[in-house]
Parts: C-alpha cells; sequence; structure tokens
C-alpha cells in the first residue's frame, strides 16, 4: 500500500502541529522517560536545580533531590519533593561518605542505575562577608573551593568508585562566564568556576573512555536564585548581559530544558564541553544598548575619599 504525496502532507503538517501545541501549552516529550537521576541543590522555587527537578519528572524521569541537612530543614525542598512524589537525601557535598550514600540509596530507591546527575552547588563565605578579592580570608576561600568544585569532583569520583552511572549516562555542573573573564563583584567563585570547568574536561575524559559517561557544565546568564543575589551588584550585572546578549539572559526555566537536553539521548556525544546558554552574551564585544548606558557616574562605588573600589 503506498502512501500518496498528499497523505505525507497532512501527516506531516498535523505533526508539526501537535508539536507546537505540546509546546505551548506546556506539555511533555518523554525525554527522559525510563531514566534515573539525582538532583543536587534545589533549595526553593527561584533555584535552577528546583526546576530542572521538575521538568525532568515532567519528561518522565524518576529522581531524588540531595541537599545539606540545614538546607533540607531551612528550605523547601520537602514541598519539592511531596509535589514531584521523589525522596529527599540529605548530604554534605563536600563529605565523601554522604555523596557514597546519595549514590547507594538512590539507586536502591530508584531501582537501578543513575541515568544523569546535576550539579548546582554553590557559596562563598567571602562574598556573604563582603570582603573583597583582594582581601580574602584564604579559610573562606578554601570552603569557596570545596563547596563550589571540589564537591564536583567527589561527586563523580563517588559514582564512578560504586560504577553508579549507567553507559552514556550525563553529568552537568552549572557555571558562569566568570571563569572566563574578570566579572565585577564575583569575587572567588569565579575561582571555584573556573576549577569546576577543568574537572568537567579532566573527569570527562577518562569517564568516558571507561564508561561512556558524558561530562558538561552550562554556562548560565546571571540569574536571580538565591545564591546569585548575594553576589555584588548583582543587579546591574543582570542588566547589563541582558542589553548585552542579543537574545537577552536566559531565563532559570530556559536553563532547566537546556540541561534536560543534556540528559537526553539526544546529546549521547557531547562531552567535556562549556556550553553556553547565555542569550549570546560570550560573543558579544558591545551592543549598543549597553553603549547608551555607559556613561553613567561611578559615584555608588567610590569610598568617603572619593577613590573608587573595583573589587
Amino acid at each position: 500500500m503506498h502512501t500518496s504525496f498528499a497523505e505525507c502532507a497532512f501527516f506531516c503538517n498535523f505533526a508539526a502541529d501537535l508539536y507546537l501545541h505540546k509546546k505551548k501549552i506546556g506539555m511533555s516529550y518523554n525525554l527522559l522517560k525510563g531514566k534515573r537521576g539525582i538532583v543536587f541543590g534545589a533549595l526553593n522555587e527561584q533555584s535552577i536545580a528546583w526546576k530542572v527537578a521538575v521538568r525532568a519528572v515532567e519528561e518522565g524521569a524518576q529522581i531524588t533531590l540531595s541537599n545539606t541537612p540545614v538546607a533540607v530543614r531551612m528550605g523547601q525542598v520537602n514541598a519539592l519533593s511531596e509535589q514531584l512524589n521523589c525522596e529527599v537525601i540529605p548530604a554534605d557535598a563536600t563529605s565523601v561518605d554522604d555523596l557514597n550514600e546519595v549514590f547507594r540509596r538512590s539507586q536502591e530507591i530508584l531501582g537501578g542505575k543513575i541515568d544523569f546527575v546535576l550539579h548546582s552547588i554553590g557559596m562563598s563565605p567571602n562574598v556573604r562577608k563582603k570582603r573583597t578579592y583582594d582581601d580574602l580570608d584564604y579559610d573562606m576561600l578554601s570552603k569557596t573551593l570545596d563547596i563550589s568544585a571540589v564537591s564536583f569532583h567527589k561527586m563523580i569520583q563517588a559514582a564512578k568508585k560504586q560504577d553508579a552511572i549507567a553507559d552514556y549516562g550525563s553529568i552537568v555542573a552549572l557555571t558562569y562566564m566568570a571563569a572566563q573573564r574578570t566579572m565585577f563583584g564575583y569575587n572567588d567563585m569565579a575561582d571555584a568556576k573556573a576549577l569546576l570547568e577543568s574537572i568537567a574536561r579532566s573527569f570527562g575524559y577518562i569517564y568516558g573512555r571507561e564508561h561512556h559517561v558524558r561530562v558538561n557544565t552550562i554556562s548560565q546568564s546571571p540569574t536571580m536564585t538565591t545564591a546569585g543575589s548575594g553576589v555584588k551588584g548583582m543587579d546591574k550585572l543582570f542588566d547589563f548581559a541582558n542589553r548585552m546578549s542579543p537574545l537577552g539572559n536566559a531565563s532559570a526555566d530556559e536553563c532547566a530544558d537546556y540541561c534536560i537536553v543534556m540528559f537526553s539521548d539526544l546529546t549521547r556525544k557531547v562531552t567535556m564541553q562549556n556550553l553556553y546558554h547565555d542569550g549570546g552574551f560570550s560573543s558579544m564585544g558591545m551592543s549598543l544598548r549597553a553603549m547608551a548606558t555607559y556613561q553613567k557616574g561611578l559615584e555608588e562605588y567610590m569610598d568617603e575619599d572619593g577613590n573608587i573600589i573595583y573589587g
């Protein structure tokens, strides 16, 4: 039985209309159907990790959530777990023992090896204490690096030693362009993000060769999460990036969509990459909109003697 050109055209148009309809009303495409995942770092509805968890379940995945015991007590993670019908495993991401337990319990709860992991963890005591980059507390710097970057290495190493990730599984960490370019106010978090991206490349080679596991970072636009809002001048950085980017800043929801694609089988040969998700900001030099606001003064960044504070 042969299908006519008119019939083919009808079915193609029908499929396209169905796709657009699903997109319009927010339906899923089952990109993660049957997959198991762990989402680290969901705190509240502003968190990118929170939005990733919601989208992952919408796309058919089964997941567990993990955050620090304090964050679990003080945040809204338990409400998210009830919404998604998934378990929360409290863990300190700087503790190898805790991470081992997260992977062990997640495999037990979900019934098999893990297909995807999100690392959305970052915190700088120096930023919280408003220490400038030329006046860092080095104990605090060590904590910044341990929490925001070394935790990623510990996480991957724990998973690898347990053989917890399925073949062609996907591990993604969230980063920011301050790893490559100096961004005022980002402080020692820039160092942490640079280390984070290096870990993704180094471990991506080993894990890819041995188990076909993908390791990537997504360099997201400035985003008004709880952690992001603590960065000095974040509101102005957000506005500047939005003016500079041809497509504008990528939202937390849009970042979640990108993560889902990276978890899916559509990106099975993408690894060791730092993927910019920033509306084109990373390729810009200067935009007309940014130039239009360039002449504003620097008074708010001066000390009482009129010296500009660059840190």
